[in-house]
C-alpha cells in the first residue's frame, strides 16, 4: 500500500478514537493546533526508539507501540503535567501490514486508556524506528523541573527499578514463567506516573523520570539543581521478579538500569507523608547535600564507581 492508503486505514482511525477537544485540528493538514486553556503553559517532549538500538529487530508491533507511547507520556509524568496530545513520526522498512495492524491499534488502545489524542505525524520508509512527541499543559509555572533540589531534602524513588533491564536477557523468550513475565512486562509497556507526577505539582521540588538508570538520572538532576546527594543502594527498591530472577545482580540492576520510567524526586522532609504512597509504592532512597556530586553507600557486588548508567554514544551502559 501507498503512503496515503497508509495514513486512511491506520492512522485516521486511531486519530478519532482518540479526539481530544483540546485538539483544534488534527490529522490531515500541514500542522495540528492545540487549544491552551487562560493560565496554563505548554509542556512537550520528543522521544525516538530504533531498531537494533532501543528494541531488537523484530519487535512486535503491539510492544512497539505501547512502549514507545508509555516513555513519551512519561516525561510529562515528570514534570507534573496534564497530557493532552501526541505526534508520530514512523519509518518502516517495509509496509508489513500485519504489523501495522498490530502497531495502531495496540497504540489506539494505549492512547485513549493515558488520554492522550492522535494529532498527526508523519510515515516515511526507512529503517524501522518511531518518534512520539508527547504534549501536555501545567498551571502557569507548576512544573516540576530537574533545577529546583535544594540540600537537605528527600531523595525518593517510586515503584521498583531494574525491572526492564532485567528483562533484556528474556526478549526472545516464548513461554518466561511468571518472574520473567513479570519482568517483560515491565520492559513492554512502561506505566508512566501521571497521577503521581500530578499530586507532586506543590511538593517536589524536582523530578526525573528513570530512563536511563536511576544513577545516571539522579545525576543529572543534581547537575542541573547544582547541588549534591547521599544515597543507600540498599534503599533502593527491587522487585521479587527482579530479586529471583538476577539475584545478586539485581542491585547493580536497579542503579543503572533504565527504561523502568518510575519517577525520582526530591522533597522538603515536611513535605513526606504516607499518604502519598496511596496510588504507588514510594522509597527514600537518600538526602541531598550542598556539596556537588553522588555518593551511594553500601553499594552492591558488582557495582564500580565508574558505572552510571546508558549513554547513547557511550557504548551503552558504562
Amino acid at each position: 500500500m501507498d503512503e496515503f492508503e497508509l495514513i486512511r486505514r491506520f492512522v485516521d482511525p486511531v486519530a478519532r478514537a482518540t479526539r481530544n477537544e483540546a485538539v483544534r485540528l488534527g490529522p490531515g493538514d500541514d500542522g495540528a493546533i492545540q487549544s491552551v486553556p487562560a493560565g496554563y503553559e505548554l509542556v512537550f517532549s520528543i522521544d525516538t526508539m530504533v531498531a537494533g538500538v532501543h528494541f531488537p529487530n523484530a519487535y512486535p508491533g503491539h510492544c512497539l507501540a505501547t512502549r514507545a507511547l508509555g516513555a513519551a507520556v512519561s516525561d510529562l509524568a515528570a514534570m507534573g503535567a496534564d497530557p493532552v496530545c501526541f505526534t508520530l513520526s514512523l519509518t518502516l522498512p517495509h509496509s508489513d501490514e500485519a504489523f501495522l495492524s498490530s502497531f495502531f491499534q495496540s497504540l489506539s488502545d494505549r492512547a485513549q486508556a493515558l488520554g492522550v489524542a492522535l494529532a498527526g505525524g508523519d510515515v516515511t520508509a526507512g529503517p524501522l524506528s518511531v518518534s512520539v512527541q508527547a504534549h501536555g499543559q501545567v498551571p502557569a509555572g507548576a512544573a516540576i523541573t530537574r533545577g529546583g533540589a535544594k540540600p537537605d531534602q528527600l531523595v525518593v524513588v517510586s515503584g521498583t527499578l531494574g525491572d526492564a533491564a532485567g528483562a533484556l536477557d528474556m526478549l526472545d523468550r516464548d513461554r518466561p514463567n511468571e518472574y520473567q513475565g513479570a519482568l517483560l512486562a515491565r520492559y513492554h509497556r512502561p506505566e508512566p506516573r501521571l497521577a503521581l507526577g500530578q499530586r507532586l505539582r506543590s511538593m517536589a521540588t524536582a523530578a526525573v523520570d528513570v530512563s536511563d538508570g536511576l544513577l545516571a538520572d539522579l545525576g543529572h538532576l543534581l547537575v542541573a539543581s547544582g547541588c549534591g546527594a547521599t544515597i543507600d543502594a540498599s534503599a533502593v527498591p527491587c522487585s521479587d521478579a527482579l530479586l529471583r530472577c538476577a539475584g545478586q545482580g539485581a542491585g547493580v540492576l536497579a542503579l543503572t538500569g533504565g527504561d523502568d520510567y518510575e519517577l525520582c524526586f526530591t522533597l522538603p522532609e515536611v513535605q513526606w507523608s504516607d499518604e502519598l504512597s496511596e496510588t504507588v509504592p514510594l522509597t527514600v532512597i537518600g538526602r541531598t547535600q550542598p556539596a556537588p556530586g553522588l555518593d551511594v553507600v553500601n553499594r552492591p557486588p558488582g557495582l564500580n564507581r565508574a558505572m552510571t548508567g546508558y549513554d547513547h554514544f557511550g557504548g551503552g551502559r558504562e
